[in-house]
């Protein structure tokens, strides 16, 4: 994949490494765990007990897919910074524009991913035995992981425009400066 060169396996990587963080954070949001109260009569102790942890290793995979997807391009464009200066003008002021989009929307996708995916693990493994009268199992509430896929989504669209602008910015051929030795008006003074 050469400097400046809009490839058509970046843009396919892209979607699909966001396709399948999409994929994942929907998994997790359909299996969620779900709490419910157990009473040990042997011991008179009340517990909560939840279903699989699944939709922790979903928030989780999501989370890494949406990672490499953000790694793939910043390695490709070099993160606007480093590489070929993007030309001036209208590809340029977009290039940016979605550059900065697509870094808000990742960082807020990837904490919706990871608040969820954690606070999900809490809920499973590491709620214990509760002494109180009157309680309700606590679960991740609804919404944290299609949260994380919407963002996930909105990503990918501004990652793929971003690249597609990038590209053009890097192709467009810089505007160049005559020379001046081979200019034809003479600026000789009068003697």
């Amino acid at each position: 994949m050469g400097e400046g060169r809009g490839s058509t396996l970046v843009h396919l990587l892209l979607v699909v490494l966001c396709l399948v963080a999409f994929g994942f954070a929907v998994a997790a949001e359909r299996r969620r765990s779900v709490g419910t109260m157990f009473r040990d009569e042997r011991t008179n102790e009340t517990y909560c007990t939840y279903n699989s942890d699944v939709a922790t290793g979903y928030g989780v995979g999501a989370f890494l897919f949406l990672l490499s997807s953000e790694s793939l391009l910043m390695g490709v464009t070099k993160c606007m910074c480093f590489g070929r200066p993007l030309t001036p003008g209208g590809d340029r002021a977009w290039s940016i524009i979605y550059f900065i989009s697509s870094w808000m929307t990742f960082m807020v996708a990837e904490a919706c991913l990871i608040a969820g995916a954690t606070k999900n693990a809490y809920h499973t493994k590491y709620r214990g035995v509760i002494y109180a009268q009157n309680f309700t199992c606590e679960t991740l509430r609804k919404g944290i992981f299609v949260a994380g896929a919407v963002f996930v989504v909105a990503n990918m669209i501004l990652n793929v425009y971003y690249y597609m602008y990038f590209t053009k910015a890097t192709n467009t051929p810089t505007s160049r400066k005559a020379n001046r030795a081979s200019s034809t008006v003479g600026m000789a003074g009068y003697a």
